[in-house]
């Protein structure tokens, strides 16, 4: 190592901050024994001797010598102690009048005088800080105040040096907490006087009433101003806030500046529709059943001289708490990406990010979190880091936290993803402000996720209506004996000559007075009639789509799909396996996953991007779909969907993490941010589903009733009885069909693969239109590949979509037809093939229910009109009698039925699992369920 001139150069000085902890025990065991140490170490060692900061290399040596080493290593040491424990010392429980283990910061640990301490240079203790300390005891003294102050840090998990030192070197150097002016606190304190003021109106005049106050962590709000303003200086144009209801109203008022009179109109029971929202704020879009207004979320435009400087978000959620938090980043990383072009989305994550704010009772509690956190650094799911905010009040409805969580912080969590953790009393505004500075840097500066662990209280019960000094009485006589963080900053200031007592007084005044004017404008209760019917566009159901492609295109397109870069090589045996789709459109052999990928290029070719998920889709679960290709010399990959002639759009495929509920809800929230993009969330088996079943019941069956949310989902759901057991055959069709109603949703169960084709290009075509709805498909597994399941050229450039088919070749006499056999899905085609064995089929026919719903009666009634003499409607099904659709349809069929004609059902028998363990027994079963539908 030289110096610019070529003279040898001190290589101590490299050494700083946390680091030199280390050097200095590493140069404690050459001590001992120079071969213990790497040998790049020992060579220094030898050369320079022990690693001191400053002074000559002579001077050390003679330091060392007199013993000074071993003081200086322990210096060192318990300065690295203060940063890593400084938090437990801190002062950021406001409901502590002292701070916890004073002591744990004492010198005297470490065999330390204060003598010690001012004999040593404060470099020794680190050289991020300022330079006006004169010795190592001044230089402590400052690490005990800011590590373990109103704010303290946990930065010792995190992995990368590069991260740690940025870390501590802002901390130590306070480059991220600069002095705020007389104006600026003045400015807060105006805020957190509307803060309160409003809370304090609701509580009186809605007496009794749910509002889940913020009362506690008011400085949430000043917390969110920092963090969008820093933000959207920096550039960002799109924000995104998930949260649960506590707090939520003021976040609505005072962060996306809904008016307070469409508020107090919520409270008061009176929709006033002739309520604007003020400048900047588009509100909200209501479905036609509704929400709670705690639920409720919002958009607004940030404006600057009649220009849109940023757009503001609050998702709508519902109590499940933490549920949002992916579909929130699903919409950020819809916001960040370009889907113009072919390929994968062009990405820019400083053009949005997503602040989650969380409970500190769930935050630990509920696995959605984890899944959530572990998306965010994942090639398809990252969006360059979420802001996480826990607003932490200390108690989770009546449970205090030392029944809600194993740890000693709500946020500990979130040290095992490699993120940075702040802890700040909720009561020291400028301290949460700079919490603020430091995530937005944090994110601006490494693209990765920041906690701020706001640790306030809650003033009232968990929703006003409860007593909490009866379940918590401790903690409340504390409380009701506590100043609001108002009263404590107006004190504050006043001492530092800002602020007067009139002044304040003033300020409250006018916020009061702007409330009762606001209020005052509500108009009263009225009786009126509640339309609660779905919009006639949604009643009206689908509208009629062309979803043909012209022979010449499908058969060019094919051509460009089985095509790949000169010198990549496929593996051998699957190129073999893709290499038959040259000629299956001609020998009408187009399999289901060959239907599929024809179907994503012309849909890319008209401009329609798509996005495609699930824990193995790049291959597929079945090996059926492989639409990314991997050398099998370099490992690299390709995707013939990003490079077919005249494509318009993006095509993005992920194979996602090990979860359902925060890839489900990510995708959710990507396409209702992107409802221009196809976007499709496979299981890798249906009934997986299950462990998202609050992201299908709270947001995808229901959102656009509640919210006015729509959504072009869609869900495949691998389905079908083969003898698997319990876990892999059902993919729990009753549960979607239990949650149909209001044309909310398409539910298909479909035997052919030009059916498929067929459905994907009509959910394309209505992503835009006020029809659109989510659909379920209950995807195939053996019928991928089956004979009877694929389909020609012509059914895929002629065809369309068809909610019934009937089986080929029976009904060629009607009159003596005296059975009609209804089925859905892959029954259908172990019908078609028991067909083989029997002789005579002329008194039968097979209808197969391709949509289940919306359920095609009229078609149904239209064929059953063909067969004047049937006596019976038989629904054949797989399932139990329990599951699957019969107990949906049965209803439906006996509208159909005429007089005389029985309705009955053969299946297997009520269970409460869903399929036998054995393949034995379930082959037994099949074999009895097709003898039955047969059996006059």
């Amino acid at each position: 190592m030289t110096s610019l001139n070529g003279s040898p150069q001190n290589p101590w000085g490299e050494f700083h901050g946390p680091n030199i902890g280390y050097i200095m025990e590493m140069y404690d065991l050459y001590l001992e024994d120079p071969g213990s140490v790497d040998p790049a170490l020992k060579e220094l060692f030898d050369k320079w001797g022990p690693p001191f900061v400053d002074g000559t290399a002579e001077e050390r040596k003679i330091e060392a010598a007199e013993g000074n080493w071993e003081k200086i290593l322990l210096a060192s040491k318990y300065a690295d102690y203060i940063r890593s424990f400084g938090h437990l010392a801190g002062n950021i429980n406001p409901l502590e009048t002292e701070k916890k283990q004073a002591d744990l910061l004492d010198e005297g640990k470490f065999q330390l005088t204060e003598a010690d301490l001012r004999a040593m240079p404060a470099s020794v203790i680190s050289a991020n800080l300022p330079g006006r300390f004169s010795n190592a005891l001044e230089a402590v003294r400052y690490l005990k105040r800011i590590y373990s102050g109103k704010i303290t840090y946990e930065f010792d998990h995190i992995q990368r040096a590069e991260e740690k030192d940025w870390l501590y070197g802002m901390v130590e150097s306070g480059r991220f907490h600069p002095e705020l002016t007389p104006e600026k606190k003045k400015a807060v304190y105006q805020r957190l006087t509307e803060v309160e003021a409003f809370e304090q109106f609701l509580h009186r005049t809605f007496v009794g009433q749910k509002r889940f106050s913020i009362e506690g962590v008011d400085t949430l709000i000043p917390l969110l101003d920092e963090i969008i303003s820093e933000s959207v200086k920096g550039g960002t144009k799109n924000i995104n806030i998930g949260m649960a209801h506590r707090g939520r109203l003021n976040v609505l008022a005072h962060v996306l500046g809904k008016p307070y009179e469409m508020i107090f109109a919520e409270f008061s029971h009176a929709p006033n529709k002739e309520l604007v929202p003020s400048e900047g704020s588009i509100g909200i879009t209501f479905g036609w059943t509704g929400d709670v207004k705690y639920h409720l979320g919002l958009d607004r435009r940030l404006m600057e001289n009649q220009t849109v400087r940023a757009r503001i978000t609050l998702a709508n959620n519902p109590s499940h708490l933490e549920y949002v938090n992916p579909v929130v980043c699903g919409y950020t990383r819809a916001a960040q990406e370009d889907r113009t072009m072919p390929g994968y989305p062009k990405q820019d994550v400083q053009r949005s990010f997503s602040i989650l704010i969380h409970g500190d009772a769930a935050f630990p509690g509920q696995g959605v979190v984890a899944e959530t956190l572990n998306l965010s650094r994942l090639r398809g799911y990252q969006t360059g880091g979420t802001i996480h905010i826990i607003a932490n009040n200390m108690i989770g409805f009546t449970t205090e936290s030392e029944d809600s969580r194993s740890t000693l912080y709500a946020s500990d969590l979130a040290k095992g993803f490699d993120i940075p953790v702040v802890h700040v009393n909720a009561d020291d505004p400028e301290a949460v402000i700079a919490a603020a500075r430091l995530a937005v840097l944090y994110r601006q500066t490494f693209k990765k996720d920041f906690l701020i662990d706001l640790i306030g209280y809650r003033r009232y019960g968990h929703n006003e209506m409860d007593e909490p000094m009866a379940t918590n009485p401790l903690m409340y006589r504390t409380i009701h004996n506590h100043p609001t963080v108002r009263e404590l900053y107006g004190k504050k200031l006043m001492e530092e000559g800002i602020l007067t007592p009139e002044t304040a007084d003033r300020y409250y005044k006018e916020v009061e007075k702007k409330l009762k004017t606001a209020y005052d404008r509500v108009p009263k209760p009225r009786e009126e009639k509640i339309d609660l019917d779905p919009p006639k566009c949604v009643e009206n159901g689908i509208p009629e789509v062309d979803t043909t492609v012209p022979k010449e295109e499908l058969v060019k397109l094919n051509e460009e799909l089985l095509e790949w870069p000169q010198g990549f090589q496929v593996f051998q045996k699957l190129e073999r396996i893709l290499k038959r789709r040259s000629g299956a459109l001609k020998e009408n052999k187009i399999d289901w996953a060959h239907a599929e990928a024809l179907a994503f290029a012309t849909i890319l070719k008209e401009g329609i991007p798509i996005r495609l998920t699930g824990q193995d889709s790049e291959r597929g679960t079945f090996a059926q779909r492989h639409l990314v290709l991997h050398d099998v010399n370099s490992g690299k990959t390709f995707s013939p969907l990003h490079y077919i002639a005249g494509g318009k759009a993006s095509f993005a495929i992920h194979n996602s993490p090990l979860s359902e509920v925060s890839v489900l809800g990510f995708e959710y929230g990507y396409n209702v941010y992107a409802p221009e993009t196809l976007v499709l969330w496979e299981a890798q088996f249906g009934d997986f589903a299950n462990s998202a079943q609050v992201i299908i019941d709270q947001f995808i069956s229901s959102g656009r009733a509640k919210w006015g949310q729509k959504s072009g989902l869609v869900m495949l759901l691998p389905h079908g009885y083969e003898g698997q057991g319990p876990e892999h055959s059902s993919a729990r069709l009753e549960r979607y069909l239990s949650l149909a109603a209001e044309n909310n949703w398409t539910v298909a169960n479909m035997t052919k693969s030009s059916q498929y084709f067929h459905i994907l290009r009509r959910q394309a075509k209505i992503l835009l239109k006020e029809e659109v709805r989510p659909l379920v498909i209950m995807a195939p597994k053996s019928l991928l590949r089956h004979p009877l399941a694929m389909s020609g050229l012509e059914d895929l450039s002629e065809g369309k979509f068809h909610p019934i088919l009937p089986q080929p070749g029976l009904g060629t006499e009607p009159e003596k037809v005296r059975r009609l056999i209804l089925c859905s899905g892959k029954i259908a085609i172990d019908l078609a093939e028991k067909l083989e064995e029997i002789e005579d089929k002329s008194w039968f026919h097979i209808l197969r229910v391709e949509e289940l719903y919306p359920f095609p009666m009229k078609e149904i009634a239209r064929f059953l009109e063909q067969y004047p003499n049937v006596k019976e409607m038989v629904w054949v099904q797989e399932e139990p009698k329990n599951m699957g659709a019969w107990n949906f349809v049965e209803p439906r069929l006996n509208v159909l039925a005429k007089d005389g004609v029985d309705v009955v059902y053969v299946g297997r028998r009520r269970r409460s699992s869903t399929a036998e363990g054995d393949p034995l027994a379930h082959k037994m079963e099949q074999t009895r369920i097709l003898q039955e539908a047969f059996t006059k």
